[in-house]
């Protein structure tokens, strides 16, 4: 390739990510990004079943968790008969 594309290579991707660059702060500058209605919705439409079953599910990990540890310390304090 000749040098002068590389160049003018070198220049439109320079060119394009600014532009890009330039979209994204306006965006996030006017709010594009913003959802404000989504966690107003989510509690809006969440039910007290779906909350007990999240409950049950922390229980469930953080018990399972606990038995691997326990697992995990017999495992290591385990000594073979003589």
């Amino acid at each position: 390739m000749s040098e002068s594309v590389v160049i003018l290579m070198i220049g439109v991707s320079t060119f394009l990510g600014a532009l890009g660059l330039i979209a994204l702060l306006w965006g996030v500058k006017t709010g594009q990004f913003d959802d404000q209605s989504k966690f107003i919705d989510a509690t809006h439409f969440d039910n007290e079943e779906d909350l007990r079953d999240a409950a049950m599910m922390e229980e469930k990990r953080k018990a399972r968790l606990k038995k691997k540890e326990e697992e995990k310390e017999k495992k290591k304090n385990y000594m073979p008969a003589d």
